[in-house]
This record gives structure tokens, C-alpha cells and sequence, in this order.
């Protein structure tokens, strides 16, 4: 018998920073270390933008010009948490229902003057509907948040 998915994914990484600094490299820098690759865009990212601000979006924006704002800012609290949406859906697509998406929360601990633990959990995936199991393998991938978590402590320690 093979255990039920989970509808949550959970991953932290432990970064040599104060929480202040982790909570602004996570927000004002997300594009620095989102991959490039994960584009849902005709054409490759120019950037990646986080709008610091509950109502706001994170979005790619295309060479071209082009916007694919796939998540919106639902929480915004600095330099402690961060909540938004995951609007893309099982088939990698937008998902333009707000019912129909996830959340993902970013929590940024405090564990000494300069080290800060950084615990992210993509919740509700079930929401997304049909599917939502390849989605929730998607994000606990290596090439999902793991990856995103190892590059952001990278970009922190000095890298790109």
C-alpha cells in the first residue's frame, strides 16, 4: 500500500546572516536566485520581480517586455515572514482561480546574531485539483525548492 501525498512540502536551509539581512536577500533578490529556467514565458527572463507589499505579485518579466505574474503576495511581514500564492498549476500553467492555488509561507528564525533559519512550507496543494500530486513532487524535487533554498544560502555566503 503506498502512503497518501502529502499536501504540504516542507524544506529549510540554515544561513550564516542575521535575519534582517536574509529576509531582504530572500525578497528584494528572489530573482538572483530563482533558476532562469523555470519560465513559463514565451521567451527568457530579463528579471524576476518581488513586490515588497501585501497585494503585490512576484512576476517574471520577458526580454520582450512580456509579464507572467504567476503568485501574489498574501502576507508581508518583516523581517520575520512572508506569505504568497502559488498560481501555477499542475500542468505548469497559470491557474487564474484563486481557490484553485496554494500558499507558501517563509519563515525567518532568528538563531543567533548572524544565523537565521529559513523554513519554507508550500501548504494546500491539494487545492490545485487533478494533478496536484505531480505538483507537490515538483516542489519537493531537487530541482524545486531544494534548489531554490541552496542557491538563495549561495547568493548569501558571496555567490551570484
Amino acid at each position: 500500500m503506498n502512503p497518501a501525498p502529502m499536501t504540504t512540502v516542507r524544506r529549510e536551509v540554515t544561513v550564516d546572516a542575521p535575519v534582517d539581512r536574509a529576509f531582504i536577500v530572500f525578497t528584494a533578490r528572489f530573482g538572483d536566485f530563482k533558476p532562469a529556467e523555470h519560465n513559463m514565458l514565451r521567451v527568457p527572463i530579463a528579471e524576476t520581480v518581488f513586490e515588497p507589499r501585501v497585494g503585490g505579485h512576484i512576476y517574471d518579466r520577458g526580454v520582450d517586455g512580456s509579464e507572467c505574474r504567476w503568485a501574489r503576495i498574501l502576507a508581508f511581514d518583516p523581517p520575520h515572514r512572508v506569505v504568497f500564492s502559488w498560481d501555477i498549476g499542475p500542468q505548469w500553467k497559470l491557474e487564474t482561480d484563486p481557490a484553485r492555488t496554494s500558499e507558501v509561507e517563509v519563515v525567518f528564525v532568528a538563531e543567533s546574531a548572524d544565523r537565521t533559519r529559513v523554513q519554507l512550507e508550500h501548504r494546500h496543494l491539494d487545492r490545485h485539483g487533478a494533478g496536484w500530486p505531480a505538483l507537490s513532487d515538483g516542489v519537493a524535487d531537487d530541482e524545486g525548492w531544494p534548489l531554490y533554498l541552496t542557491r538563495f544560502a549561495h547568493l548569501l555566503t558571496g555567490g551570484r
